[in-house]
């Protein structure tokens, strides 16, 4: 697997343009930072074979769609060592779109899109029954304020200013 220390600063400048817009064009972006689009297209396949870009996503407005809940729920396991399979049966519930195995509180937090409350308590009740699961605790989340990728540049440039 890569270390920060195998990509350079235009592979940064790269990766913070294609995080704001996935879209833009690479000879856009070649033209941005006065290299190529074959420099462009050699640094994304390095980063693609290094792991580092994982996959381009579409964000989408989710309550446009009809999920008008975001709601967070916080899991707590009969034991640790069941994470991986409670895992794997989480995975089979379409509407958690994203779950972490943590420390503190909880084993697991998950995020998860419904269309409305009825529509949650169904899905609540269905993560309820996975087998190793304790209890839930469920967090409904009233607006999101941040929704941002992290700023690698900026990143950067505080590590080589700072004394």
């Amino acid at each position: 697997m890569s270390k920060v220390n195998d990509i350079d600063k235009l592979d940064k400048q790269i990766l913070s343009i294609l995080m704001l817009n996935a879209k833009k064009a690479y000879t856009d972006i070649a033209k941005q930072l006065y290299v190529s689009g074959g420099t462009i297209h050699v640094r994304m396949k390095k980063l693609e074979d290094a792991g580092i870009v994982k996959g381009y996503n579409l964000e989408v407005d989710h309550a446009k769609l009809g999920y008008d809940i975001c709601a967070f729920l916080g899991i707590y396991l009969d034991k640790s060592s069941l994470y991986e399979n409670v895992a794997k049966e989480l995975e089979g519930i379409p509407e958690i779109v994203g779950a972490h195995y943590t420390t503190g509180l909880y084993n697991i937090f998950a995020k998860i899109l419904c269309r409305d409350t009825n529509h949650l308590r169904d899905v609540l009740h269905r993560i309820q029954e996975v087998k190793g699961i304790q209890r839930t605790e469920t967090f409904i989340s009233l607006e999101e304020s941040i929704n941002r990728p992290i700023a690698i540049e900026k990143e950067e440039e505080e590590m080589t200013t700072s004394p």
